[in-house]
């Protein structure tokens, strides 16, 4: 069954201020991912941009994704991966701060970080983040390390007859076995 792709909306973060959604859910059941679109430092209500330098304009970026989680029935011990954009590299400790108060599940999700050029409208951060949502029955199971991976059919025992092109004795240097 292909999975039916979704919009996620909320007035909790800034509304998109180009052709493009919050986020995008791949569906509702066990598994599927919901994309969160970068999100930058803006005031939902204003559409400002945030005072207070990289701190705050990372808290409200952080804040921005929660409600975006939020309305698509994830938090963020759900995000598996984010990625972190900075005009400045040398905020990334500062940053980083800001993101350790947000993501505190016993599996931290992956990142990357980058410094860049510009951002839009000015913000010195940008982080976009992928959700997964999470299996029905409590954790997915896992086979432990090592353990054999099960037959997905029983290996049958019939001998395979090739046609006559494929046997070892018509090779076409001529010889046989």
């Amino acid at each position: 069954m292909p999975a039916s792709i979704t919009a996620v909306a909320t007035t909790g973060a800034p509304a998109a201020v180009g052709p493009y959604s919050q986020a995008v859910s791949t569906g509702e059941g066990s598994g599927a991912i919901v994309h969160v679109s970068g999100q930058v430092p803006l005031d939902p209500t204003t559409g400002a941009l945030v005072d207070g330098g990289v701190r705050a304009q990372a808290e409200r970026v952080l804040t921005s994704i929660g409600a975006i989680l939020e309305a698509a029935g994830l938090g963020y011990d759900d995000v598996v991966k984010t990625t972190v954009l900075l005009t400045d590299i040398a905020d990334f400790a500062a940053v980083n701060d800001v993101y350790a108060r947000f993501f505190t599940a016993p599996v931290l999700p992956a990142r990357a970080a980058f410094g860049v050029a510009a951002l839009p409208l000015g913000a010195a951060v940008e982080i976009e983040a992928v959700a997964v949502r999470p299996w029905a029955h409590g954790p997915r199971p896992r086979r432990p390390t090592g353990a054999a991976r099960p037959r997905s059919r029983p290996v049958s025992t019939a001998r395979v007859v090739l046609p006559r092109f494929f046997r070892r004795r018509n090779r076409p240097d001529g010889r046989s076995r």
